[in-house]
């Protein structure tokens, strides 16, 4: 299969595009993307934002400007079927036993919010089967603030673009905790803490999983490379997962992973070897760092024939605690770029000479 061409966005460009957070005005730690259609507001995401710290108090401020408040499972569940563009739901604390799922996608002027404080815990039926929040061919929403636990899978994207994930506390999966997946593209997922993934299967326990392997192509895509493009993945706190904290798979293009803070913390040998596994073509890897890897601390593989090709590694750490490298690429004809930059402690940088990269 010969690769499409790459037509990746600068990580200039993606933090001039904005995204507005719940309350519809500038939030000072939204990111977004370049594109036709941008998210009104420009603004640069900010390091102040803890990943790890939003309270429920810090709900009132991000629901600001709610159109609608809910304090039940059945009141979320008609809230998400009755969504038009413009509305922002506010859950108020609680616990929302149940998967919850919508079908209504939001405009680029008049996103759909649904937002809370960590004291509201949309809370799955069972580790293995379904998902707790789904946005099924749902575009231009914003997710917020709150808890998502239990479920299969945490929140799943199928078809749906230009939405923000952002400063979710998502946790206790059967298997990954974020997957993005059938197209789903200009999806940004930011400032979220992932833990305690693959309680049902270890082997599909990711935190962050964009596209789908191959094998499943005729599932999810139409028998097609499952072309979920040009994703962002910036500043989330991942560990305790099974498998790698990030998994990029094969057909993705363009994508830009940064700023997370990751750990092979609770990480098994049968499911993964390193933080993150790019497979997919032209990502960029920019700003990150890792902790106490069992193996590497970055992938790059190819797995189908066409892919995995022409990825860059910039300014990244590794703190490795294993027996590989802070970089490693399957072959040099994947066409990687580890810049000098980046650095490891406890191992060599690579398996591939490092470039200069300005």
């Amino acid at each position: 299969m010969t690769p499409r061409a790459l037509v990746a966005p600068t990580l200039a460009a993606l933090v001039l595009a904005a995204i507005t957070a719940c309350s519809g005005t500038s939030s000072p730690h939204a990111s977004g993307r370049s594109g036709a259609a941008t998210r009104p507001a420009a603004s640069q995401p900010s390091a102040t934002r803890n990943a790890g710290a939003l309270a429920a108090g810090d709900a009132a401020a991000n629901c600001s400007g709610a159109t609608e408040t809910v304090a039940t499972a059945g009141q979320l569940t008609a809230a998400l079927a009755s969504a038009q563009p413009g509305t922002k739901i506010a859950l108020a604390p609680g616990v929302y036993q149940g998967n919850f799922a919508t079908t209504v996608s939001g405009t680029s002027s008049a996103p759909i919010a649904l937002c809370g404080g960590r004291n509201a815990v949309l809370s799955g039926l069972s580790v293995t089967s379904g998902y707790t929040f789904y946005l099924d061919h749902a575009s231009w929403w914003q997710l917020d603030g709150f808890t998502v636990a239990g479920g299969q899978k945490g929140v799943v994207t199928d078809g749906s673009s230009d939405d923000l994930i952002e400063g979710l506390y998502v946790h206790g999966t059967g298997d990954e905790a974020i997957h993005l997946r059938s197209f789903s593209s200009h999806d940004v997922v930011s400032h979220n803490v992932i833990r305690d993934t693959g309680l049902d299967v270890q082997f599909f326990g990711e935190g962050i999983y964009v596209g789908s392997a191959h094998k499943n192509w005729c599932r999810y895509s139409g028998c097609n490379p499952d072309a979920s493009d040009f994703d962002t993945i910036i500043d989330n706190n991942i560990a305790n997962t099974t498998a790698e904290n990030i998994d990029i798979k094969e057909g993705t293009t363009g994508g830009t992973i940064t700023g997370n803070v990751l750990s092979g913390a609770g990480m098994v040998s049968s499911a993964a070897t390193a933080w993150i596994n790019v497979k997919g073509n032209g990502w960029r890897i920019v700003g990150n760092s890792g902790v106490n890897s069992i193996g590497d601390g970055y992938q790059v593989h190819q797995v189908y024939p066409g892919w995995g090709l022409q990825n860059t590694f910039v300014s990244n750490k590794a703190a490795l605690g294993g027996t590989g490298v802070g970089i490693y690429v399957q072959s040099s004809d994947l066409q990687t770029v580890v810049a000098c930059n980046n650095t490891v402690s406890g191992a060599q940088l690579s398996n591939l000479p490092c470039q200069t990269v300005s």
